[in-house]
C-alpha cells in the first residue's frame, strides 16, 4: 500500500474509522489538538481491551531512544491481527533519523505513531521521504484566530449542536487559540445541554464563566459606538480582573479589531458579503464594522494601530516603569476614545 501525504484531519479520522490502517504515521506540526485527537482514537479504537494488554505499547521520546523503539516496533502481534507503538512527544526524541532501517522496512502488522508536536519533521530529510512512501503524513497546522469561530461552529454541529455567533466569539476571545482548553471547556458546557439545542451567550455565561457584558466583544462594541460609559465600565472590570483579563491578552485583540476596520476603510465593495470575506468575519458582525469605520475615519485608526503597538510594549515592561496593566487600560481606551 503506497503512502499517504497531504492528508486532511477528517480524511485520516475517516480512513481509521473504516479500520484503513498503514505502517507508520507521522502526526506533525504546531496544533498539538490534531494530533492528540488522531493518537487517541488509534490508542482507544483499534485493538479491543484484551489484545491491547500485550500489543499496545506507549512511549514518550525523552524516555526512550530509537534503537529500543525499533525493537518494539519489530514485535509481532501476540492474538491479535496488530502491534501498536505510540510515541508521544517525538520531538524529544534524539537522533529521530536514526528510524530510517525501520521506515526502508516496516513491519505491516505494526502500527507505529510519532506524535512530533511544536513543530514540523524537516520535509528535505530522508527519514521524511521514507515515512511519505510508506506510511501517512499528517501536518497538523494551527488555525488562525479568524478561523477559530467556524472551527468550534463545525466541532459542535458534528455533536448535533449549533451556537450563535456571539458564543462563539466569546469563547475565542476568552479562551484563545488553543483548541484543546476550548474543547475541554465547550465538554463542561454540553454536560447539561440536550443535544439538538442551541448554544447562546447565557449559556457561556452559566457555564464557563464568561461574562456576556463585560469581555473583550463587548468593549469593542462600545468603542465602536463611542461609547465612554461603558467602555470605561467593561475597562474596570477587567482591572478588577486581571488574571482573566491581562493587557497582553486584550491587546492582539484590538490590533486584529483595528487592523479589519482599516482594511474595511480601504474596500472597493462593501456589500454585506464582500466585507464579511474580505475580514474573514461572520455576516452577522459585518454591521458592528460599518458602525466602527464611522466612528473612527482612516487617519484615527492608523493612529490607534500605532497605539497599541506602543501599549504592547509598555505592558510588557518597555519604557514602563512602574504602570500595572489595569493603569495602562484605562490609559489606552482613553486615548483611542479621544
Amino acid at each position: 500500500m503506497a503512502g499517504k501525504g497531504d492528508i486532511s484531519f477528517d480524511q485520516l479520522l475517516g480512513d481509521l474509522k473504516n479500520q484503513i490502517y498503514y505502517p507508520v504515521y507521522l502526526l506533525h506540526g504546531e496544533e498539538s489538538y490534531f494530533i492528540d485527537a488522531i493518537s487517541d482514537f488509534i490508542e482507544q479504537n483499534v485493538l479491543n481491551e484484551l489484545e491491547k494488554e500485550f500489543n499496545q505499547t506507549i512511549v514518550y521520546g525523552k524516555d526512550s531512544n530509537v534503537l529500543t523503539l525499533m525493537s518494539y516496533a519489530r514485535r509481532f502481534p501476540m492474538m491479535a491481527n496488530y502491534h501498536i507503538l505510540i510515541v508521544k512527544e517525538a520531538q524529544d526524541l534524539d537522533k529521530i533519523e536514526d528510524f530510517q532501517p525501520y521506515m526502508e522496512n516496516p513491519l505491516t502488522s505494526t502500527i507505529l505513531v510519532l506524535c512530533h508536536k511544536y513543530g514540523k519533521l524537516d520535509k528535505r530529510k530522508a527519514l521524511y521521504k521514507a515515512i511519505e512512501k510508506i506510511g501517512v503524513v499528517y501536518e497538523s497546522a494551527r488555525l488562525y484566530d479568524n478561523k477559530i469561530p467556524d472551527w468550534i461552529n463545525d466541532y459542535l454541529r458534528q455533536r448535533k449542536y449549533t451556537i450563535s455567533p456571539k458564543a462563539a466569539t466569546m469563547l475565542t476571545e476568552f479562551l484563545g487559540a488553543d483548541l484543546g482548553k476550548i474543547v475541554n471547556e465547550i465538554q463542561k458546557l454540553l454536560i447539561n445541554i440536550p443535544a439538538g439545542s442551541e448554544i447562546n451567550e447565557e449559556y457561556v455565561e452559566k457555564n464557563i464563566g464568561i461574562s456576556k457584558d463585560y469581555n473583550v466583544f463587548e468593549l469593542q462594541k462600545a468603542l465602536a459606538k463611542k461609547d465612554i460609559l461603558k467602555a470605561n465600565q467593561i475597562i474596570l472590570y477587567f482591572a478588577a480582573n486581571l488574571r482573566e483579563n491581562p493587557l497582553v491578552k486584550v491587546i492582539p485583540i484590538l490590533y486584529s479589531y483595528f487592523s479589519k476596520i482599516l482594511l474595511y476603510h480601504y474596500l472597493p465593495d462593501k456589500s454585506k458579503n464582500s466585507v464579511a470575506s474580505a475580514l474573514s468575519i461572520n455576516p452577522f458582525f459585518v454591521s458592528d464594522y460599518q458602525q466602527a469605520a464611522k466612528s473612527f475615519p482612516v487617519g484615527k485608526t492608523a493612529s490607534i494601530i500605532s497605539l497599541l503597538r506602543v501599549y504592547d510594549l509598555k505592558a510588557k515592561g518597555v519604557e514602563n516603569a512602574s504602570a500595572g496593566d489595569g493603569e495602562l487600560m484605562k490609559e489606552l481606551i482613553f486615548r483611542i476614545l479621544h
